[in-house]
């Protein structure tokens, strides 16, 4: 592994590089781009260090860079912003999933936000994608998907 270093105050590279599905298949999941190393670099601090400092719940992010063959094993399309650097998947321990995507819409600079596979009535379901690409070209796009369907905005 390449060297380990802080992306901002709270998220280290290790952190949005790892995957157990990468470890398990023994892909190489480090990036050698130093481009998507910056765009890491700005989900940490655009996305993960609000949250972190809002909510003042230390976590790790699920999902982060993933190269492009990892990428594919997970069943990922090729133009996923997860290849690029540019997204992550996380959850806060004993926060509500659809609260943490609320949270995230109203106070975020985002690209795209995603609640995935959140289940009204279970807090704990789903998990939280953001994106973060620039802030000129930032989409705000919102969408929730459940049950193999994809809904625009938040849907609790």
């Amino acid at each position: 592994m390449a060297k380990d270093y802080k992306l901002s105050p709270h998220f280290w590279l290790s952190e949005l590089v790892k995957s157990e599905t990468a470890t398990r298949l023994e892909i190489d999941n480090w990036p050698t781009e130093e481009r998507i190393i910056q765009n890491l670099r700005l989900v940490a601090t655009r996305i993960l260090e609000p949250v972190r400092m809002h909510y003042g719940i230390p976590f790790s992010p699920n999902s982060g860079y993933r190269c492009l063959d990892l990428n594919r094993e997970l069943g990922s399309k090729d133009t996923s912003q997860h290849v690029q650097g540019e997204a992550t998947d996380f959850e806060l321990p004993g926060i509500d999933n659809f609260a943490l995507a609320s949270w995230c819409e109203k106070n975020l600079d985002f690209d795209q936000l995603i609640l995935e596979f959140y289940t009204p009535g279970y807090p704990r379901s789903g998990w939280v994608h953001c994106s973060y690409f620039n802030p000129v070209n930032n989409r705000h796009s919102v969408l929730t998907i459940s049950k193999g369907k994809v809904h625009s905005g938040l849907k609790n």
